[in-house]
């Protein structure tokens, strides 16, 4: 099993598209790459903690691989836009792969080349070291599933 940290704006949807991709075991909403180990969606929310809205895939590599993975992230969001996904605006809601590893980091920095190169150059998407991630609160968790939306 591996794990990846993707930032695509609000997570709700995310998450519950990345849970029903087969090969993605798990799937957890989280705040990371902030200042803080702990921090809450109302602290976030006020764009001073340097964290983004992302969700946690856990997935088999006998059956998706993080290139996989990496193709539904740049087809499930707007990458051109900076610090924003339509209409949720902060930098909470920017385009980000968190990674591991170094294998993670030259995979993202390729597929998102490859990426950039498809869209003549706009991608605004960051390639960072994952830090700080914390899961978010329990009501955000499945959130759509739970609903029934």
């Amino acid at each position: 099993m591996q794990k990846c940290y993707l930032a695509l704006g609000c997570f709700w949807k995310p998450e519950e598209t990345f849970r029903g991709i087969k090969g993605v075991v798990e799937t957890e909403v989280g705040y990371a790459g902030g200042k803080n180990k702990k921090v809450t969606y109302e602290e976030i929310c006020t764009g001073n903690t340097g964290h983004a809205e992302t969700v946690k895939i856990t997935f088999d590599e006998s059956f998706i691989s993080f290139e996989q993975i990496l193709e539904y992230f740049f087809n499930m969001h707007d990458s051109t836009q900076k610090d924003m996904q339509y209409p949720d605006i902060g930098t909470q809601y920017r385009s980000e792969i968190f990674y591991e590893n170094v294998e993670q980091k030259q995979i993202a920095e390729k597929y998102k080349n490859l990426f950039n190169e498809k869209i003549s150059g706009n991608v605004e998407t960051n390639i960072s070291k994952l830090k700080n991630y914390c899961r978010a609160e329990e009501y955000h968790q499945k959130y759509i599933m739970k609903r029934g939306l």
